[in-house]
């Protein structure tokens, strides 16, 4: 019973750590999509068209920054779509290369006015892979552009109505009436582990006539939300490690109860109390191990089916995204790991004290 205590207590740390590191990993991909990991733009003027260079002097001392994995210059402008009855604001962003089925960066050679819109919008207007967007921008002329959705592509994470279409950046700077050398802002893209206010902090050295910006200060609500999810997780790893310790110390317990006259004749062969105190911890490490295998092992058989089958739906409006999203990272297991083995067997230490109250002659007397 106890090494299912402990298998139950380990399965609940490790999906913790997982559902952590999925939401840290999906949100920031989601948020680096729209706006970058760090942002470079002209210093806001109410000129939606205003623009910068798509390639800054200073570009290379940005890329040679610990943690910038690249540079991206993009075109964005608001817009409004119409299906029949149907009107809604939305986002085009133009990137290098259009956009391929999930937002990325897809091939050169995608041909002009080619779109792809987030699944929320397909929903919205009625309109899928093959048909034709016809999108309205408003600035000192009405233009209209009639786009084909080449693909549909799933929300990363919902943060507001201003959805977003990913677009050609030829032809939105074409639409702006920009040149090949101009772009609406310089998203920096980092490494999972970067600093995103100390890089920014950096790069606003480098590029003093800019406004930049993390992504962290554009939505601190969303990582301000994170770190809570992070400190609830630490609280978990806490509760869960005591549970499973308390149930070692109760097994343990009712063992050296069930023993007692072994214990006692132990020590009338000469074993001292720590050495039986040892005793019992090594066959309750035993009994540990037994259960974290067993623990990690469902833990990761249920990341592997969440992960790819998406069983459990989470309300967008409340956590971001659709789904419990899982993301396992080996070290923060075996970190969570470790700090539970060591602190379980540090509760395995209360049993000794059960054993230094024992009288071998009163246990030889009992029997």
């Amino acid at each position: 019973m106890a090494a299912v205590a402990i298998a139950v207590s380990f399965f609940v740390i490790i999906v913790a750590v997982a559902v952590s590191s999925g939401f840290r990993h999906e949100i920031r991909e989601g948020v680096a999509a729209m706006t970058g990991d760090v942002s470079i733009a002209p210093f806001p003027s109410g000129d939606e068209l205003e623009s910068l260079p798509a390639h800054l002097p200073e570009e290379a001392a940005i890329r040679a920054l610990p943690g910038v994995k690249d540079i991206v210059p993009v075109a964005v402008r608001a817009g409004i779509v119409k299906n029949g009855d149907i009107v809604h604001g939305v986002i085009v962003k133009g990137i290098p290369g259009g956009a391929g089925n999930d937002g990325d960066m897809a091939d050169t050679d995608r041909p002009s006015l080619q779109v792809s819109i987030p699944q929320r919008l397909s929903d919205i207007l009625g309109l899928g892979e093959g048909d034709d967007l016809t999108t309205y921008f408003v600035g000192e002329k009405l233009r209209v552009r009639k786009f084909h959705i080449a693909s549909v592509h799933r929300d990363l994470i919902e943060l507001d109505d201003n959805l977003l279409v990913y677009a050609n950046l030829e032809d939105m700077q074409r639409l702006n009436g920009w040149g090949a050398d101009e772009a609406s802002q310089l998203e920096v893209r980092l490494s999972d582990n970067a600093d995103q206010d100390r890089l920014a902090m950096e790069i606003g050295a480098l590029v003093e006539d800019y406004y930049v910006s993390s992504s962290k200060r554009t939505y601190p609500q969303v990582f301000d939300w994170l770190n809570l999810l992070d400190f609830n997780v630490v609280i978990i790893l806490i509760l869960m490690t005591v549970v499973a310790g308390f149930n070692m110390v109760s097994g343990l317990l009712i063992m050296l109860m069930r023993n007692i006259s072994t214990v006692g004749t132990l020590k009338t062969l000469g074993m001292d109390n720590r050495a039986v105190g040892r005793l019992f911890v090594r066959i309750g490490a035993k009994a540990v191990l037994k259960g974290m295998l067993i623990g990690n092992a469902a833990a990761l058989l249920f990341c592997l089916i969440q992960g790819t089958m998406h069983l459990i739906p989470l309300d967008p409006a409340n956590y971001f995204v659709s789904w419990v999203p899982v993301r396992v990272n080996i070290l923060w297991i075996l970190g969570a790991d470790a700090i539970a083995f060591v602190g379980i067997l540090l509760l395995l230490w209360l049993p000794s004290r059960v054993v230094a109250r024992i009288d071998p002659a009163e246990t030889v007397k009992a029997d």
